[in-house]
This record gives C-alpha cells, sequence and structure tokens, in this order.
C-alpha cells in the first residue's frame, strides 16, 4: 500500500551504478511497514463476492468506502456517475470490470495534477516559500526536499522564515548541518520577511540554485499570519519580481477533508502552486489526494511516508492507484 514514490533522483552520495539497491530496499520497508489496506477502496471486494454482477447496493458500497476513505462527496459523485452509466450502458458486466473501470476514472482525476516541480536553469536563486499549518511536517518537508535537490545536483541555502518559535530555527539548523548546506537565521521574533529576504540575498551572492524559504506553522483562520505571508511574497517581489517562484503548501494527509479546507483557504490567501502530502503511511485518508484533485487542480509535487530522508519523493499516479484501489486477482481461465 502507498508504493507510489517516483523511482528517480538517486542520493547525493551514491554514484548512479549504485543507487538502484537502496530505492529497491526502500519500497520493501513501505510494503512491509504500512498500514494494510485500511484505505484501499476495493480491498477484499474482488476477494468476497467473485465474479459478482453489480447491483444498486454494490455501487452504494463503493459509495460508502470512497466516501470513508476521504475522496469527498464532488469526487465521489463524479466517479459513481460515471460508474453508473455505464453499468447501464452494460459496458461493465461484473465486479472485476467495476474495479478495473474505478481504477481508470481515479487515475484520470488525478493525472492532470501530477505535475512535478520543473526548476528553470536560468532562474538563479529558484524561491521555493514553504507554508502550512502547524504539524504539518513542513521544515521536515524543507529538510527532506534540499536533500532530493543536492541529488539532483543543485545547490541549496535555507531561509529560517519561522521566528516565532525557536525550536524551529534549530530544527532547521539541524536538516542544514545533516545536508551540509547554509541555513539564514536570525533572533527568535525577528521579521520573518527581512530573514527570508536575507536568504534571498545570500543564495544570490553563493550563486545558489534554489531557495527553500520555512515560514511559522499557522492554522487557515489566523488572518494576521496570512496577512505577514502576503508580506513576506511583497518583500521578494520588491527584488525579484517573479519570486517566489514556488508556494508550496504542506499537507498532512491524516486530516483528511481538513487538508481540504486548508488548501482552499492558503489557496486564496497566497496563491499555492504545488502541495506536499505528508503522514501518508500513517493514515487511511489517502482518498484525500482525489478530492483535492478535482476541487481545486493545485498541482502535487511530492509526497512523504514515512519519517526517513529517503521516505519523500515524487507523486505517481499509477503506483498511488495501485496502493488505493487494489487489481482484482487474476482467475483461472
Amino acid at each position: 500500500m502507498f508504493d507510489f514514490l517516483k523511482r528517480s533522483s538517486p542520493p547525493a552520495t551514491v554514484s548512479d551504478g549504485q543507487a538502484e539497491m537502496p530505492q529497491q530496499s526502500l519500497f520493501g520497508r513501505l510494503r512491509s511497514k504500512l498500514a494494510s489496506g485500511a484505505a484501499a477502496i476495493a480491498r477484499d471486494l474482488s476477494e468476497w463476492m467473485p465474479g459478482r454482477r453489480i447491483d444498486a447496493d454494490l455501487l452504494e458500497e463503493l459509495e460508502l468506502r470512497l466516501l470513508t476513505a476521504d475522496v469527498g462527496l464532488p469526487a465521489t459523485e463524479r466517479i459513481l456517475g460515471d460508474l453508473r452509466k455505464r453499468v447501464a450502458r452494460n459496458e461493465l458486466a461484473d465486479l472485476d470490470a467495476l474495479i478495473a473501470a474505478l481504477r481508470s476514472n481515479v487515475a484520470e482525476l488525478l493525472r492532470p495534477v501530477a505535475r512535478p516541480l520543473v526548476i528553470p536553469a536560468e532562474v538563479k536563486p529558484f524561491v521555493i516559500l514553504v507554508v502550512g499549518v502547524n504539524g504539518s511536517g513542513k521544515t521536515t518537508s524543507i529538510g527532506k526536499l534540499a536533500h532530493r535537490l543536492l541529488g539532483e545536483g543543485r545547490t541549496v541555502v535555507l531561509a529560517a522564515g519561522d521566528t516565532f518559535r525557536a525550536a524551529a530555527v534549530e530544527q532547521l539548523q539541524v536538516w542544514g548541518e545533516r545536508n551540509g548546506v547554509p541555513v539564514i537565521a536570525q533572533a527568535s521574533g525577528a521579521d520573518p520577511a527581512a530573514v527570508i529576504f536575507d536568504g534571498y540575498a545570500a543564495a544570490k551572492a553563493r550563486g545558489a540554485d534554489v531557495l527553500l524559504a520555512d515560514t511559522a506553522g499557522r492554522l487557515q483562520n489566523q488572518t494576521h499570519l496570512m496577512d505577514e505571508l502576503r508580506k513576506v511574497k511583497r518583500v521578494l517581489g520588491r527584488h525579484d519580481d517573479t519570486a517566489p517562484h514556488e508556494v508550496l503548501l504542506v499537507l498532512d494527509a491524516s486530516q483528511g477533508q481538513n487538508a481540504l479546507t486548508q488548501a482552499r483557504v492558503f489557496q486564496q490567501a497566497v496563491g499555492v502552486t504545488g502541495l506536499v502530502l505528508t503522514k501518508l503511511d500513517g493514515s487511511a485518508k489517502g482518498g484525500i489526494l482525489i478530492a483535492i484533485a478535482t476541487e481545486l487542480g493545485i498541482p502535487l509535487r511530492f509526497v512523504g511516508v514515512g519519517e526517513s530522508i529517503e521516505d519523500f519523493g515524487v507523486f505517481d499516479v499509477d503506483d498511488f492507484v495501485d496502493s488505493l484501489i487494489a487489481a482484482p486477482p487474476s482467475r483461472p481461465a
């Protein structure tokens, strides 16, 4: 389950020829440690009812599973509406055909948002402003993303824009030391916009490829903190009218529909351009990705499925669908 990180961008510490084994062992570890299918929408259906004809009760059971998995009402209605039409046209003969059609429909909803982050070589520094609520895994995601970018041969600077918590600055500095990248920080309580601009100036002076700017975690209803994010964007824009080049929102997948609410508010406040979905390994809420894709269409850049620095990668639609909606087992002819 949730074996859906794209197998790409090996760590910087290994050569191309050495990268394959760690990646393979990573997915083996994921398969063994993640929850055993609580979020898998079609789990057990084909085992309990092999070859069953499709009827209203079966479609109702499937609808309930979609909603329970946090797919949300709009996406569920869209998926079930298509399936019911196909059943009425006698295009789906049995349960196996229904599950295959469900997998296809979900993949179709997700493909438009499965867009990896593209960093143009001519934009230096490429500024990524990372936002999100408290506890979403924001600072940790920055550290993991820095590791990934280094593995791609890019140079990185971190800016500790969460000046409200001394622990947040210390956490980012730990990630900086671990990755061997500079961290620009000021005293606790400093103006976040000033800190992030100092980070921009430092990245530019160093000729760095990417500036990753942390921000204070905030609830979506904290208006004054949302205003602060807008200020950060304005200050960056005075010195580079194209910055920030990416506003990356980190969401905790275990929050379910609340994550969708957060995405709506941050999108309206600061114009989110990409998403990171974290904590998918400990959650039965995998369907929230489908809800966000259907309702907001924000590009899904990265996903996190564990605590390890390697448990972070580019979202892959086909692997995710395989995890969430198990294919029917093959049957003897």
